[in-house]
């Protein structure tokens, strides 16, 4: 779920008074800026504020969008003040030393929230000599407009700034009204459309800036956007951490959900069920025939199951046994192709390495069913499976272990057996620089083998429990 593109769609909406419904009875804006131009003049003339520059007329070609009735497009340097910050010298320590009032750079802005401290401080000698005093006080708006452009934060205390920032005060606006709809909006500015052909580059300047184009909603129409664009904020980041919480949950349950299933306590046992010890019976037969007709090799014998190495209890009709006693590995016919010799080959045919498929060749090594499980990388590290099952032909590299396990049954079992296992909390990994599960480790890995027909209740109930999570991850992330 992209939560701030949703936010950034709410803005859009906002902007474009699409929002909250217009109310015939607002004053219109036109007076708030009539308002505001009076006010301005007489700041001026009291000597408060220097006379701006005239600005220049807004052409139609100029606006976005369409604004609703009872709206003005503005420029932002008719609607505001400001006030560019300055960076002490650095050479003069007596600026720096000491420090007790805080002087905020880019860094410090928090993209859409109220600051409280600056990484930097200036002393009362900064306060005097550079800024004579003139500090932007609690609750003024402030954006970067240089480097980072666009950010924007509020003062939760009184502070200065440097050249990168500048300070923003809004004109006439004495409920703080259009100063925190300006904040609402410019935290986007970058969907102000065509507007924003004013910021050239990573920068803008005064010019640019006094020239920005704002949709200015009547004054109470501005109060309503604020308060729905926070309460359909908050809503959203209520979703946002109920949503990752949930899929915290969601991962926990697939974790779970294997563990039971591998200890015998996710379907019920049947004392009908053939026990496993004949299954392994029919296996051994199954190997010995498949080596003496030469299709595999014999494998190096496994060492006897110590009664310490076994992590839980099993039910009385399964048996422990080690991967290697259920399993054939096939990597002695893995094969890597380099990436310049595939870039020439026709994609035909899977290419698998440790943590799938990777790329498509020109022919296949294995046609068949296989259990595949990384050899090395770092996905034994992460909530990925590491085990996967592949169908028909395909190629496999040296980076990936090619088993193959008897039965379709077993082989889908034993990859939920793999998938249990938490390899980073195992000695089964080598290597430091490239964590490595070798083939010997890979053998000897202990497998909890339930009859065969329980084997069946136990991968249906699984890929049918593992469906329905996987269905509700789509929902919360799509």
């Amino acid at each position: 779920m992209d939560t701030q593109r949703l936010k950034d769609k709410i803005l859009q909406l906002a902007i474009q008074g699409k929002l909250v419904e217009q109310d015939k009875n607002d004053e219109p804006a036109s007076a708030l800026v009539q308002r505001i131009k009076e006010e301005r003049d007489k700041l001026v003339k009291e000597g408060k504020i220097r006379k701006p520059k005239k600005l220049p007329p807004i052409e139609e070609d100029e606006k976005p969008f369409e604004i609703p009735e009872g709206w003005e497009w503005v420029r932002l340097g008719n609607l505001v003040e400001f006030k560019i910050g300055k960076t002490p010298k650095r050479s003069n320590a007596d600026y720096w030393d000491n420090g007790e009032y805080p002087w905020f750079s880019i860094s410090d802005i928090e993209d859409g929230e109220i600051i409280y401290d600056s990484k930097e401080k200036i002393s009362e000698k900064a306060y005097t000599d550079i800024f004579k005093g003139d500090i932007s006080p609690k609750g003024t708006l402030i954006m970067s407009f240089k480097l980072s452009i666009g950010k924007m934060s509020i003062l939760g205390v009184d502070g200065f700034h440097n050249e990168a920032i500048i300070s923003i005060f809004p004109i006439c606006d004495s409920e703080e009204i259009t100063k925190m709809y300006l904040f609402k909006i410019m935290n986007g500015l970058d969907i102000l459309g065509d507007s924003k052909s004013a910021i050239k580059g990573a920068t803008l300047n005064t010019t640019s800036l006094n020239n920005i184009l704002i949709p200015l909603p009547p004054f109470a129409e501005q109060k309503r956007i604020v308060e729905k664009v926070d309460e359909l904020f908050a809503l959203i980041d209520e979703l946002d951490s109920n949503k990752e919480d949930l899929l915290e949950v969601i991962n926990l349950t697939r974790n779970q959900v294997l563990q039971e299933a591998i200890q015998g306590k996710l379907v019920e046992q049947n004392p009908e069920d053939e026990p496993a010890s004949v299954l392994l019976d029919r296996i051994k037969e199954e190997r010995d025939k498949l080596i003496k007709e030469k299709k595999i090799r014999k494998p190096k014998k496994l060492p006897p199951i110590e009664e310490e190495e076994k992590p839980f209890e099993i039910p009385g009709s399964w048996e422990w046994v080690r991967l290697g006693e259920v399993a054939n590995n096939h990597d002695s016919k893995r094969k890597p192709v380099s990436v310049k010799n595939r870039d020439n080959l026709e994609k035909i045919y899977d290419y698998y390495g440790a943590t799938g498929a990777i790329d498509k060749v020109d022919d296949f090594i294995f046609d068949g069913l296989y259990l595949l499980i990384g050899e090395d990388g770092g996905n034994f590290f992460n909530d990925k499976d590491v085990a996967f099952i592949v169908q028909g032909k395909f190629w496999a590299n040296n980076h990936v272990h090619v088993l193959d396990c008897y039965s379709e049954i077993l082989t889908k079992y034993i990859k939920n057996v793999l998938n249990s296992i938490n390899f980073g909390d195992r000695e089964l990994i080598t290597g430091i620089a490239v964590p490595k599960l070798n083939q010997t480790n890979l053998n000897n890995i202990l497998i909890p083998l339930p009859p065969l027909a329980e084997q069946k209740r136990i991968v249906k109930k699984v890929d049918t429990i593992m469906d329905m999570l996987d269905e509700l991850e789509s929902q919360l992330t799509n």
